[in-house]
């Protein structure tokens, strides 16, 4: 069993230290504690007047409270509400890597490295958040310098993921023996820890170089050397991303959907549908990656996006905790615990996820789908890895172009429209999802999420 001590409680005690209460600000907490208070003695001709007074009081506590809970919330306010969501996501993610681990799933050893990246990834945002708020007196995501040096490290966990799957499905395919990065932990840490070494680099050296809160990341090489302002476009704000940084965004994005179509290939090659349940896991994961896009898609102004953000994460780490503790069950893993424990909260766990100990159902045919991003893989079979990611970042660039200089032709991105944003949200998300029904539309179909 791997064991997560002192690192896993000072990462979570960062995370959670300084989060607040989600009532935003303390008059709503005095007016509960107020009402909780004793009662005094009231005669029979008062309890009228009482009666009006009651009700006046509830109706400006849930006024307050509504007003407390507004889409149109400030920064500090978000930041405040989605602290805890983020802290707490840390514990089911823990138990995701766990349950992908266990020696009975087989799981390519590079893809548990991958995925456990990512908490290299919240461990070194921490600082880079930190210093934004400490030098400028903004979030993370106004300074680009700092805001794209941390994001590239949620693309290098992704990216990781992505090549160990692809190989591991390579060789199960052609009936090869299995690569080293499926059968050790080396190749893929070290491509890790490789790929870390540079995206500490661009964040070292513009803070040698004395760098302002929007000194774009890269020093901006890949931008237009030219404003579009003359061309028709809106003014571009100070705190718009530079493309290297839509790159890592759009490229995250598009590695985790490849990544989710890669676990879907999976579990037909190892004739265990219950691995298509963590691409299932994993959807709330890939709509938070949509939020943070949206979110700077109008220019970090909605901040109600960021508690969303973190709602997704914790929900998302959750499911797919869930999916490879299912996947675990299906494999025939039997936790080491105490007898008692084995013999009562296990069957309630298998019975709230529908888990099968030792068993899974025979593979079926499933339907034609639409073609996405996920697909990508299986089109780009015959590439090797270096075409591939050729391929996969030459895409991503283009959209990235499209997004940060298309979007100054519009004025929805500057009017910051809270409901818009949800829908840029929701409808990605709403046909990711129906893809991976309509492949899995037969009634026998075994997921829970």
């Amino acid at each position: 069993m791997r064991k997560f001590n002192l690192p896993v409680g000072l990462l979570c005690l960062l995370l959670l230290k300084g989060s607040r209460a989600f009532l935003p600000n303390n008059g709503f907490r005095r007016t509960i504690t107020s009402e909780t208070r004793e009662a005094p003695k009231i005669y029979s001709d008062q309890k009228i007047s009482l009666t009006s007074l009651n009700l006046a009081v509830d109706l400006a506590s849930s006024s307050e409270l509504l007003s407390s809970l507004s889409l149109n919330i400030d920064r500090e306010q978000a930041e405040a509400l989605a602290g805890p969501f983020f802290g707490a996501s840390l514990f089911p993610y823990l138990a995701f890597l766990y349950f992908l681990n266990v020696k009975e799933n087989n799981c390519p050893k590079g893809v548990t490295v991958g995925f456990a990246t990512c908490l290299l990834f919240v461990f070194l945002t921490i600082p880079a958040a930190i210093t934004a708020q400490v030098l400028y007196g903004v979030s993370l995501a106004d300074s680009d310098w700092l805001h794209g040096s941390a994001e590239s490290l949620l693309t290098i966990t992704n990216l990781v993921t992505v090549i160990a799957f692809r190989q591991a499905l390579e060789a199960k395919e052609k009936n090869l023996p299995m690569p080293q990065s499926a059968t050790s932990w080396g190749p893929m840490t070290s491509l890790m820890l490789g790929l870390t070494g540079v995206a500490i680099v661009t964040a070292v050296v513009p803070a040698v170089l004395g760098p302002t809160v929007h000194t774009p990341y890269l020093a901006g090489f890949m931008d237009l050397p030219l404003s579009l302002d003359g061309f028709g476009a809106n003014p571009e704000p100070e705190n718009a991303l530079t493309i290297a940084t839509w790159i890592i965004h759009v490229s995250s994005l598009v590695e985790f959907l490849v990544a989710m179509g890669f676990a879907w290939r999976w579990a037909d090659i190892v004739d265990n549908p219950t691995w298509k349940g963590l691409t299932w896991g994993l959807l709330p994961l890939h709509s938070s990656g949509i939020t943070a896009c949206t979110y700077h898609l109008f220019f970090n102004r909605i901040p109600v996006l960021v508690p969303l953000q973190a709602l997704l994460t914790c929900v998302g780490n959750t499911t797919a905790a869930i999916a490879t503790y299912r996947i675990a069950r299906s494999n025939g893993w039997q936790p080491d615990v105490d007898e008692r424990i084995q013999n009562t909260v296990i069957p309630l766990l298998d019975k709230l996820t529908k888990s099968r100990t030792g068993e899974f159902q025979t593979k079926i045919v499933e339907s034609d789908s639409l073609v996405g991003f996920e697909d990508l893989g299986a089109a780009l079979a015959g590439d090797n890895d270096y075409t591939f990611l050729i391929k996969l970042f030459g895409g991503c660039a283009a959209a990235s172009y499209a997004i940060k200089y298309g979007e100054l032709y519009f004025d929805f991105p500057y009017e910051a429209n809270v409901y818009l944003g949800f829908a840029v949200i929701g409808v990605p998300s709403a046909l990711n999802a129906f893809k991976w029904y309509k492949r899995s539309q037969d009634p026998t179909f075994e997921g829970w999420f």
